[in-house]
């Protein structure tokens, strides 16, 4: 899938989820797990994809990680976002 390229169907507005990070790393697991949380949450019939490969990362443009990505557009990097903040965009 090429960047700028939707992942597939939209649920809610949203066509696909993708968190960018090292996968070794407490944060981007917590976004991960806080994600999956929402997305299970809402009943979005959406697979949140975890991006680990380095040459993807940098694709984006991201120099901070976590970083969420909805709708191939970054909306978060840097931080751990709470499950609150995450259903915010979603709905």
């Amino acid at each position: 899938m090429e960047k700028g390229m939707c992942c597939g169907k939209q649920v809610n507005g949203v066509c696909c989820i993708k968190v960018l990070g090292t996968g070794c790393c407490k944060n981007c697991d917590n976004l991960y797990g806080n994600v999956q949380k929402v997305v299970e949450k809402l009943n979005l019939d959406i697979q949140v994809e975890y991006i680990t490969d380095m040459e993807k990362i940098v694709g984006y443009g991201v120099m901070s990680m976590p970083a969420l990505v909805v709708n191939e557009k970054v909306v978060s990097a840097g931080k751990v976002l709470s499950p609150a903040d995450i259903e915010k965009l979603f709905i």
